[in-house]
């Protein structure tokens, strides 16, 4: 543990160091270089304009350089080998693309993303919401917010360990562990496999995403909501509207451009979810998605570069709708100000 500890604080010396070093050398060297001079005829050449243009792209190239070699290389890198074989070398075209849309199991990652995005957006702004509302209005509020707050704080990964005991089957005459087959059983009703039963078990995987982003939603709706002037609410209420009327007619209008960014937010997490589907079922009983499926072709069994390029292609694209739309209204908004 020591070493370990040892090890990242070394790390984040030379990181920090490189870093300072790297900015203060550039800034040293474009100075020299650009330094203002006197010709010989007595004319001074003053080249600071040159130097504050160029001192910025100091400061961003680091960054631009990380963009190049980890987003815009590995786009181009899987577009090419979308074309390309399994062992990506011998072009194919379009044959993988045609694959994929007879691909059974392919469509099948289709539907069920396009289920996750019905329902994982909705539902998690939708509980979001309503703990940001009902949380202020009682003393325990912030007791409440705290709690619902701590599964962000989990990785995908770690919530699928925790929810696989919740949804856990032990066999029909078994002592049941789980606690979604512990209450069934007490009830009188016969425990469930849960994840294997196809179609609903992809609802099953859902409730862990929306117990995972709710404290996202509701964090960002309480800021929103206290944005709202507490005079307009009180003269609403004086004019004789009720809480509904309230919440549904001047709170929520003055929070849907949060509401929005929140929805965008999560639906392009659903779009690359992986980790729940992989740590609980892998795909297995009908509940296979696109970022999985993307994973199996690419690495197992040997890995089919050219197949698992496309699935991984068609995520991009599904993203980047939503992105350009995202980027769009918030030029929109930053123009009405």
């Amino acid at each position: 543990m020591l070493a370990q500890i040892l090890t990242a604080l070394l790390a984040i010396v030379i990181a920090v160091g490189f870093s300072l070093l790297y900015f203060a050398g550039t800034n040293w060297i474009l100075d020299k270089s650009l330094a203002d001079r006197v010709n010989p005829d007595g004319t001074e050449v003053v080249r600071a304009k040159q130097r504050e243009s160029i001192r910025p792209w100091l400061f961003i190239f680091p960054a631009l350089l990380l963009l190049t070699v980890y987003l815009i290389y590995p786009v181009v890198e899987t577009l090419r080998l979308s074309l390309y074989d399994g062992a990506g070398s011998a072009f194919v075209g379009l044959a993988n693309y045609a694959w994929a849309f007879q691909d059974a199991e392919y469509l099948q990652a289709v539907g069920n993303n396009l289920l996750w995005l019905a329902i994982v957006p909705a539902a998690s702004c939708g509980f979001g919401l309503a703990v940001a509302v009902l949380a202020d209005r009682v003393s325990w509020g912030v007791i409440a917010k705290t709690f619902i707050f701590l599964p962000m704080a989990i990785s995908f990964v770690g919530a699928s360990v925790i929810w696989k005991f919740v949804y856990d089957y032990r066999g029909p005459d078994a002592d049941q562990i789980g606690i979604l087959n512990a209450l069934v059983t007490t009830l009188g009703a016969e425990p469930q496999a849960w994840v294997t039963l196809p179609f609903w078990n992809n609802f099953f995987l859902m409730v862990i995403l929306i117990w995972i982003q709710t404290p996202f939603a509701m964090v960002i709706f309480s800021a929103a909501l206290r944005g709202i002037p507490e005079e307009t609410l009180e003269a609403a209420r004086i004019e004789g509207a009720n809480e509904f009327q309230v919440f549904f007619r001047i709170m929520l209008p003055q929070i849907m451009s949060t509401v929005v960014v929140v929805w965008t937010t999560i639906t392009i997490i659903v779009l690359k979810i992986f980790d729940i589907v992989l740590a609980m079922t892998n795909g297995q009983w009908d509940t296979e998605v696109l970022a999985n499926l993307m994973f199996d072709w690419m690495f197992r069994g040997g890995g089919d570069f050219g197949r698992g390029s496309t699935v991984a292609l068609t995520i991009m694209i599904a993203v980047i709708p939503i992105m350009i739309w995202n980027i769009r209204r918030f030029q929109k908004e930053e123009g009405m100000r």
